[in-house]
């Protein structure tokens, strides 16, 4: 991570950075810029970023800051992967002080439950316990 912030200030974030990657990813295919900023800041987010200032990851908590969350929208561009800098991100995410009293943080991933194991996640143990609307894409 030589050289690389994290930073938790809304105002740092690069929305046409974060909405290329996000419209491009299996999870988001075409959102829309609009609703990626809605989502941002309506989160608690962190960017990453590189000494020249441009954005190169990101992640958020989709919360009530009480009892609950939801890890979304983690990335790191691909010349930044492999440093920990995902890890790194989701575990300012989880430390961060205005989530200590939250009971349970869900996320779902395809091919990252390696990075995310090792930040304390497990597979649910009663997945039937779970349910969800979707809706098609926006």
């Amino acid at each position: 991570m030589s050289g690389i912030q994290l930073s938790f200030d809304p105002e740092r974030l690069q929305f046409n950075v974060i909405h290329a990657f996000l419209s491009a990813s299996y999870w988001s295919p075409g959102i829309s810029e609009e609703l990626v900023r809605k989502a941002f800041l309506n989160s608690l987010a962190i960017g990453a970023y590189a000494p020249s200032g441009e954005q190169v990851g990101c992640a958020r908590l989709v919360t009530d800051r009480a009892s609950f969350a939801y890890l979304a929208d983690v990335f790191v561009h691909e010349a930044h992967r492999g440093k920990g800098l995902g890890r790194a991100m989701t575990m300012a995410l989880l430390t961060h002080p205005e989530v200590q009293t939250l009971r349970r943080i869900l996320l779902a991933t395809r091919d990252a439950h390696g990075v995310y194991a090792g930040c304390g996640f497990q597979p649910i143990e009663d997945p039937h316990l779970f349910m969800q609307i979707q809706y098609p894409k926006p």
